[in-house]
């Protein structure tokens, strides 16, 4: 039967292919973290004028993840992610070339574009091959974010003390042809239409059980993405820039920034394995309520020893929520809509690291302290566990009733 595809052995070949294709892709979204200091002091900007860049990276990230999921449902991965090389290529070159804030602004726009590539679509097309195991599948694909940027920031680091930021743009662009186009091949394979139809039913059943329509589900999803991500976008946009205010340096901020994305490929592990026994809206809510513990811990401790194990601790805490809304858009929608849907919700979850990236600058600009940048994050991420108890009350008696007469 063509449906015992999923959870195969082809499944898992073709799960370590997406890791690896996610790793170097998303490296786009990092490398102004690293760089921007280096940018801040070369063309006199403020924090919040050199957090555009990233900002706009993650406007272009958003909007990538709906068009190129899109792309997926209809055409499959292998093409949509040759096209998204070549958008990342140019966004790298013009960000290399780049005289002022405004251009260089303006290539991170289409750096973004496409290196969201790498994420959603990619999670969106893994879900596919997956059924016992999906929780487990779609967070090691979606730890390809987090890894490339355990990995990236380090060894970017000495390109930049090097050679300059420019130079680095341009090393990650011969990276991204020489890894992603070779392997994109080995993904041209299609689900069969049997195993489709059998992901399909199973969705089907979920759905009923929720009681809320798909598009009401997605637009909650969307918000509480958005919620969550102002949060999260804290730490993980401005531990560079906080280091290097504090007197440590910008060596220190990326290895702090490269043990929180290590800690939140863990996180990742962990709750895909615990999504696939408590669902994905239950392992969103433990994920959201531990991001908000940890940030608190941010406000009393600015020591080097002591930022070093909060930003580990940090990254433990919050690796596993946005996978989570993969799960809950795959567990209760259609699989057909998936990368469309996916895509939407990844889209608004950037927005949130978008909007939070910005406003975090804004607040120190404002207040010449992160303090209230902290306060504000945590305020944002009681918005969202408030969403996903509203969720969880709202479904788990229904689940009861679905599991009951399965």
């Amino acid at each position: 039967m063509s449906s015992s595809i999923h959870d195969s052995s082809y499944s898992w070949f073709r799960l370590g292919i997406t890791l690896l294709i996610g790793m170097v892709a998303n490296a786009g979204m990092w490398a102004v973290v690293v760089v921007m200091p280096a940018i801040e002091t070369e063309f006199g900007a403020g924090r919040a004028e050199a957090s555009l860049p990233y900002t706009l990276t993650m406007v272009g990230f958003a909007l990538g993840n709906l068009l190129i999921g899109r792309v997926v449902d209809r055409f499959g991965v292998t093409l949509a992610l040759n096209g998204a090389v070549a958008g990342i290529v140019l966004g790298y070159g013009l960000a290399a070339l780049a005289p002022n804030m405004v251009t260089l602004s303006l290539a991170h726009l289409v750096l973004g574009l496409g290196t969201a590539v790498g994420f959603g679509p990619l999670i969106a097309d893994i879900s596919h091959w997956f059924l016992k195991r999906r929780g487990i599948a779609v967070a090691l694909a979606a730890s390809g974010n987090y890894l490339s940027g355990a990995i990236w920031p380090t060894m970017l680091a000495d390109v930049l003390a090097e050679s300059g930021w420019r130079q680095v743009y341009v090393t990650l662009a011969m990276v991204t042809i020489a890894v992603v186009v070779p392997l994109s091949m080995l993904l041209r394979r299609r689900l069969p239409e049997e195993a489709h139809l059998a992901a399909e039913a199973a969705s089907a059943l979920r759905a009923r059980s929720v009681g809320l329509s798909p598009r009401t589900l997605q637009y909650i999803l969307g918000f509480a993405g958005i919620a969550c991500c102002v949060a999260m976008s804290m730490p993980q946009v401005h531990i560079v820039a906080y280091c290097v205010g504090l007197g440590y340096g910008p060596a220190v901020g990326a290895e702090m920034l490269s043990l929180m994305l290590l800690g939140g490929v863990v996180s990742r592990v962990i709750s895909g394995l615990v999504a696939d026994r408590l669902g994905g809206v239950m392992t969103l809510l433990i994920g959201s309520v531990l991001q908000c513990v940890a940030l608190f811990l941010y406000l009393p401790y600015d020591g080097m020893v002591s930022l070093y194990i909060v930003s580990t601790v940090f990254g433990l805490a919050q690796g596993g929520i946005v996978p989570s809304y993969a799960l809950v858009v795959r567990e209760y929608m259609p699989a057909k809509e998936a990368g469309g849907r996916v895509g939407f919700v990844m889209m608004m979850t950037i927005i949130g690291m978008a909007l939070g990236g910005w406003m975090s600058g804004w607040l120190y600009d404002l207040t010449g302290s992160y303090q209230i940048a902290f306060v504000n994050g945590i305020v944002w991420n009681g918005f969202n566990i408030a969403i996903m108890l509203m969720l969880l009350m709202r479904s788990r008696p229904r689940t009861g009733r679905a599991v009951a007469t399965g």
